[in-house]
């Protein structure tokens, strides 16, 4: 049970971490976040995943020539 608790406050707070860094720079690729975040580029693929998912995340344009919107 402490074992879930300490990992869903780690991915709220890689979470976190990611849309501060893509306030700063809303064209930051998955390789930056990794680096900043300090986890895996899968993993940061994971946590966008989930934060599109509930709508505080969207791509605007595509992959190469696109940037992120951090919604409030």
């Amino acid at each position: 049970e402490n074992v879930s608790e300490n990992v869903s406050e780690k991915r709220s707070s890689n979470q976190q971490k990611i849309i501060n860094a893509i306030k700063s720079n809303k064209r930051i690729t998955y390789t930056e976040l990794s680096k900043l975040v300090g986890i895996a580029p899968t993993n940061v693929a994971r946590n966008i995943k989930k934060l599109i998912e509930a709508q505080k995340l969207i791509r605007i344009g595509p992959a190469k020539g696109g940037y992120w919107e951090v919604k409030d």
